[in-house]
């Protein structure tokens, strides 16, 4: 996938991935995101790592991912994330 002015897209590092998905369950959490916009707003999430790609080798994303399992995203969450980016 390109950029609009014609490049390619960066990658995005873990770190970012692991922060946007805390501040996506953050919002759940709150009650900021009900069940179906939080759905569309993963489902999102998925769509633009796939096309953008996590910068890093497999092991390096989760090193950075594996330390949220249980500590603010849960187990289901957490699975469903590694294996819908292929890391699972």
């Amino acid at each position: 996938m390109s950029d609009p002015q014609g490049g390619t897209l960066k990658p995005i590092s873990p770190a970012r991935v692991a922060e946007e998905l805390l501040k996506l369950r953050r919002q759940r959490a709150t009650g900021e995101l009900d069940h179906d916009e939080y759905e569309h707003r993963f489902a999102r999430m998925i769509g633009e790592l796939r096309d953008r790609r996590i910068d890093g080798s497999r092991a390096e994303i989760m090193a950075v991912l594996a330390p949220l399992r249980g500590s603010g995203i849960d187990a289901a969450d957490f699975d469903r994330l590694t294996k819908q980016l292929g890391l699972a």
